[in-house]
């Protein structure tokens, strides 16, 4: 693996505030970036949590450009909240999971040393994942939505089957009578699309994956299409109550002809990703597969 030429002197750390027993873990961390040389800075949140001291700067993007690198203690839902609050920034992260099942956060809290010495040596790479962009048409007035694993339309509060047409470059894919249909990334084949029965495709991969919730036809089944693709997803029930949820968070109420237009974002999330570590790798363990070492 090729080494990062470039020298990590600023490290931003952010916890997920709800999971106190990272607070050990932060103290940790901060104590080592200090002791290899490297300026340690913080959110207040973090800093009252973890109860330690360092530059306290007051969110998310101001951390972004002021350090080299960010060092996020979570979940995935801990990367996901962070790469909206990030708005595109090019800092690289670093995604220590103190969670249960991670994909994104694939660096277990038991190898924080090693990953910190990885850092400091410049053992990593730092891969680009891109992330999608919606355009919700209502009413005639549009909106912009981002997400990094998954946009999803599906029903309201009712337990009732809603209908979608969809359009890949122009041309019509299907209808689909269904409970929701997610659209996800590469990255998030393995979050709400793989439990809803989509593949699992590796985050290098340039694609999209069109994958319906308890279709009411059984023929229907997940459809992957290139990255380079605008899908255009139009309501055509009345009722019930249509939402559409991007990374989990509810932005629109939708209704019959209102229109989401999805397509790949010029935003990106960097990750970092240690040496030795692989997505193959993460997959056979967080799934215990055969040949895991877990």
């Amino acid at each position: 693996m090729k080494k990062q030429t470039d020298k990590i002197k600023r490290v931003a750390i952010i916890a997920n505030t709800e999971k106190v027993a990272g607070a050990s873990l932060v103290r940790k961390a901060a104590k080592l970036l200090a002791k290899n040389g490297i300026e340690v800075l913080t959110n207040g949140a973090t800093a009252r949590m973890a109860r330690f001291k360092a530059p306290i700067l007051a969110d998310v993007p101001e951390l972004a450009r002021a350090a080299d690198l960010i060092l996020v203690f979570g979940g995935d839902g801990t990367v996901l909240s962070l790469t909206r609050d990030m708005a595109g920034s090019r800092t690289p992260v670093l995604a220590i999971n103190i969670g249960s099942l991670g994909f994104l956060t694939t660096v277990p809290s038991e190898q924080l040393d090693m990953a910190l010495e990885c850092v400091k040596t410049g053992k990593f790479e730092i891969q680009s994942r891109p992330l999608m962009d919606a355009g919700v048409s209502i009413a005639g007035q549009e909106t912009h939505h981002h997400a990094l694993n998954d946009f999803v339309i599906s029903v309201g509060a009712a337990s009732r089957m809603i209908t979608l047409d969809v359009d890949v470059d122009g041309q019509l894919l299907t209808r689909y009578r269904c409970d929701g249909l997610v659209v996800s990334s590469a990255t998030g084949s393995t979050a709400y699309s793989l439990s809803a029965g989509g593949a699992i495709v590796s985050p290098s991969a340039e694609v999209f994956t069109l994958t319906p919730i308890c279709p009411h036809t059984l023929s229907n089944r997940s459809v992957i299409v290139g990255a380079s693709s605008e899908l255009c997803v139009r309501v055509v029930n009345e009722k019930p109550e249509t939402i559409l949820a991007a990374d989990g968070q509810v932005h629109s109420r939708l209704c019959a002809g209102d229109e989401v237009t999805i397509r790949r974002s010029r935003r990106q999330l960097r990750l970092v990703q240690l040496e030795g570590s692989s997505f193959f790798n993460t997959l056979r363990q967080k799934l215990n597969w055969s040949g895991s070492s877990v």
